[in-house]
């Protein structure tokens, strides 16, 4: 069985940040994701969906990500349900993402320049994903891609470059 969902779109707003009981930090949020169609009236059409991160990724999101914002979300879709004050059964379907990406950069003078391929952020913290940078520990490049500007970052290098020659690595360094 699987369930796992990738979705791009834009934040309809900003994210709120909440804290369970027990101190646990949630984030909820909706993004609009084009239709790959138009209406009869030539009209593009965009589902709402709803958003929901938890713990650093959450913190990390109400952070940096605002309305308007361009966004990749790598989650599971959840479906829960409840009783509403009137007694009705209310049933909510949404996204519990563990890998949010940040498309596009800070329009108010960010960390980082226009035309990058975006922040990463995950629930556990940092992410080495193709394509991109982490945001967090560990490797600070912010971006990667195509960035304007200085770009002194040994990062940016092509680490396919040796053309198919051997790598010196050790037994101790494999994963397996």
């Amino acid at each position: 069985m699987l369930n796992r969902v990738i979705l791009i779109g834009r934040l309809t707003r900003d994210p709120e940040l909440r804290y369970t009981p027990a101190g646990v930090a949630v984030t909820q949020f909706t993004i609009a994701v084009d239709r790959p169609f138009t209406s009869g009236q030539g009209e593009r059409e965009a589902d709402f969906i709803p958003v929901v991160t938890w713990r650093q990724l959450a913190e990390t999101c109400a952070n940096y990500l605002r309305k308007g914002r361009l966004t990749a979300v790598e989650g599971r879709i959840q479906v829960r349900n409840y009783e509403n004050n009137e007694g009705k059964r209310v049933y909510v379907t949404e996204v519990i993402a563990d890998n949010v990406r940040f498309l596009e950069s800070n329009k108010e003078g960010g960390a980082r320049e226009e035309g990058g391929s975006g922040y990463s952020a995950t629930g556990g913290g940092t992410s080495n994903s193709s394509g991109g940078g982490s945001y967090g520990g560990g490797n600070s490049s912010y971006g990667g891609g195509n960035r304007s500007g200085n770009n002194s970052n040994s990062n940016s290098r092509d680490p396919f470059q040796d053309d198919g020659r051997p790598i010196d690595i050790s037994e101790d360094d494999l994963p397996f």
